[in-house]
């Protein structure tokens, strides 16, 4: 079913986001500034976080293992954090090896190019299980490492293969953490430097709290979310508006085209031209003319600038000098 623009309403809309860095940088800490989150410990980095920020967590070996944690009760959590992503698609590389033997290269270790595919496949079903199914925000660590382009250093997600672009479709957010002026931050626009991905308000470059000071709590997830969620209501309350505006504008308009006549056409054409369009109005209400000027049987005289009613007879005489 299509549907216009002033139909979104999504106000408590769940976030995936895609969080990159240098280790040691304080990827996970920040992850853990989630609303209530689960961290799925795949990295083992559980200990490398202050007490005082640590969070419930699981460590599966397996990737087999790791879909059973998602299939327990999550009630009492709101974000399933995985840190880090490079090691769960290391979990699924041997999965799908499993799965299939042509997944994997005579070794039976290495990914073969079908292999990547179904690692692709396999992370945006997952992902779209906590995100539709379980209905959580999804926050995924990625170490960054530095390649080289010509002359520019570039920083990169650390993924094997082709798999690093498919990563990035699933998410809603995605910010590049890094030192800047002894501060961290973390950018939320591509640049020469990074990919980056910001929506609904989120952009630039945002300073990270620092968390040495006691009186500042872990929360700076927890607050961009809400963020995100209130940018979206603005959104909507935006929409709310011009919708009253659209539907005032068809309720009037529309009628006097559904009524319209051969000797008022000009004057109907006139009353669409001069409206104060909004959204669609414009390209609906100029549709639903053009349909009623061809029940109408007018035709556009390009001389006179005027819509006429169709000469057939001239039609069949030049059909006939054309046969």
């Amino acid at each position: 079913m299509i549907k216009k623009p002033i139909e979104l309403k999504n106000t408590e809309k769940k976030i995936r986001f895609l969080l990159a860095g240098f280790p040691g940088i304080g990827k996970t800490t920040l992850a853990l500034s989630a609303p209530k989150p689960l961290l799925i410990d795949v990295d083992r980095g559980i200990d490398r976080v202050e007490a005082k920020n640590r969070k419930d967590f699981t460590q599966p070996e397996t990737y087999e293992e790791l879909l059973q944690d998602l299939n327990s009760d999550l009630s009492d959590y709101e974000t399933i954090v995985i840190d880090t992503g490079g090691k769960l698609l290391d979990l699924m590389k041997n999965y799908v090896i499993k799965q299939d033997s042509k997944n994997g290269q005579k070794d039976g270790q290495t990914l073969s190019i079908k292999g990547y595919g179904a690692v692709g496949k396999e992370f945006k079903r997952m992902t779209d299980y906590i995100y539709y199914t379980l209905q959580k925000h999804l926050v995924i660590n990625f170490h960054a490492k530095e390649e080289k382009d010509g002359e520019a250093t570039k920083l990169r997600i650390l993924v094997e293969g082709s798999t690093k672009d498919n990563v990035w479709q699933e998410m809603d957010l995605g910010g590049f953490m890094e030192m800047y002026n002894g501060k961290r931050t973390i950018g939320f626009d591509n640049c020469e430097r990074y990919y980056a991905k910001g929506t609904h308000g989120i952009k630039g470059v945002i300073e990270v709290p620092d968390l040495n000071n006691p009186n500042i709590p872990n929360d700076f997830l927890t607050k961009l979310f809400l963020q995100v969620n209130d940018n979206i209501a603005k959104e909507t309350e935006y929409f709310e508006s011009q919708k009253k505006e659209y539907e005032e504008i068809m309720n009037e308009i529309k009628p006097k085209i559904e009524s319209m006549t051969s000797e008022n056409v000009m004057d109907v054409m006139k009353v669409i031209k001069e409206a104060n369009h909004i959204l669609t109005s414009e390209k609906e209400l100029k549709y639903i003319f053009k349909q009623k000027v061809e029940k109408l049987n007018l035709v556009w005289n390009s001389e006179t600038r005027q819509y006429e009613v169709k000469d057939e007879s001239k039609e069949i005489s030049n059909n006939s000098k054309s046969a």
